[in-house]
């Protein structure tokens, strides 16, 4: 007899979640159980404390016993350094009444779409992605389009204007964009940019912009944002969040940027899901827009310098694609050669790094529902460079030994 408790909703066995987190379990599992050291460059999380000024602002809050429930769209003070740094950064004239603040980018993310898609809408995501967008969409009964994006090793990924644009139907509602991108590290262009938004207001669509890597740029690339557009308020869902630039991943602190006549339908929402966010962790947020941004630069500097050593030892192996990322924390190696090469799938390739040389990768199947995932492997640089040496060093043995027991020969 089957149990109600067992009685889900058909949709809720077709989700995947984020396997980023399910390769993290299958790697604590295999370090306690073999008692091994695992290296990992699998989770995107900076490896920095989050600086002592937000910290102690924190404990001054929980000090001070501001302990309770807050407005469910957020502390006003944090609302409003939100919108002075919008508007000092990218003169987007955002008002505090515009911003909620949101236990996470994710949870923003969530907010977005769910305010907006229904059963039948479709929603268009460059693949490779990060899963939430297709996840949210899939829950509320939308249909994620696909639209693979362009890779060469000199230029990188970029955007397939032409296949975005015939992929637009009488069912679309939203465009999703990344930028600066996870999984692959890609900055988009600026051209790239204005051409996503003149399509989706010249056809009525949203643009949910996604720009939670936006201090995560480096080099001589020029980073767009979309609220440089005058007319974001007709269009734009915004979204962002301090863990990344502040390293605060554990606080849950995001936020979404919408027209202000929008704000309390979707902060009914928000109330409804989450109530507020943390009031504490918001005292933080504050001290992290307020304080000085030296620790920021200096973080960003550190990735930089992971980021180019990173790639000097990938380019070097067989069978890897390396293209330099120009921003986030990941590298995308496209691997098909090798895989064909030593004949096993992508998966198959990650889980025997992991398991036979205690190395977490993780596969593109991770990032993209189609074929393209195949093809790569994600690494994040959120780990020393004594780190990346170490566990490359090691990768390039275990294609060595493939290699040499004749794999696919």
């Amino acid at each position: 007899m089957r149990r109600p408790i067992d009685n889900l909703k058909n949709i809720m066995t077709k989700l995947s979640g984020e396997r980023a987190f399910t390769y993290l379990a299958k790697a604590n599992e295999l370090a306690r159980t073999r008692g091994i050291r695992i290296i990992s460059f699998g989770l995107g999380q900076p490896d920095i404390v989050t600086f002592r000024h937000i910290r102690d602002e924190a404990k001054k809050a929980l000090d001070e016993g501001f302990t309770g429930y807050t407005e469910t769209w957020g502390i006003p003070e944090l609302r409003q350094c939100i919108a002075d740094y919008l508007n000092e950064r990218y003169d987007a004239h955002v008002k505090a009444s515009e911003v909620i603040v949101t236990t996470g980018a994710k949870t923003a993310i969530f907010l977005a779409i769910a305010s907006y898609i229904g059963p039948g809408d479709e929603v268009i995501i460059p693949e490779p992605t990060y899963p939430a967008y297709a996840e949210v969409t899939k829950l509320f009964g939308g249909k994620p389009v696909y639209i693979p994006l362009r890779f060469n090793i000199d230029e990188g990924f970029r955007i397939d204007i032409r296949n975005l644009e015939e992929k637009i139907s009488e069912r679309t509602r939203m465009i999703v964009l990344n930028n600066p991108h996870n999984p692959t590290g890609a900055v988009f262009r600026p051209e790239e940019i204005r051409k996503v938004a003149e399509i989706a207001k010249e056809h009525g669509i949203l643009l949910l912009s996604d720009e939670v890597y936006d201090n995560f740029v480096y080099g001589d690339v020029e980073f767009y944002s979309v609220l440089e557009d005058p007319d974001w308020r007709d269009y734009v869902l915004y979204v962002n969040g301090l863990s990344k630039t502040f390293s605060m991943t554990g606080w849950r602190l995001g936020y979404l940027v919408v027209a202000e006549e929008v704000v309390k339908r979707i902060a009914t929402l928000a109330t409804n899901v989450y109530s507020c966010p943390v009031s504490f962790a918001q005292r933080g947020g504050v001290a992290a827009f307020k304080g000085s941004w030296k620790p920021v630069e200096e973080m960003v500097a550190l990735f930089k310098k992971r980021r180019d050593r990173m790639y000097e030892l990938l380019r070097d192996i067989y069978g890897f694609e390396v293209w330099k990322s120009a921003g986030a924390f990941y590298m995308f190696p496209r691997v098909k050669k090798l895989l064909d090469k030593v004949d096993m799938n992508v998966e198959e390739f990650v889980d025997f790094l992991l398991t036979k040389y205690g190395v977490l990768i993780l596969p593109g199947t991770a990032f993209s529902e189609t074929e393209i995932g195949q093809q790569y492997v994600r690494f994040s640089f959120c780990t020393s460079i004594e780190t990346i040496e170490e566990g490359i060093k090691k990768i390039k043995t275990a294609i060595d030994d493939l290699l040499n027991e004749g794999r696919g020969a």
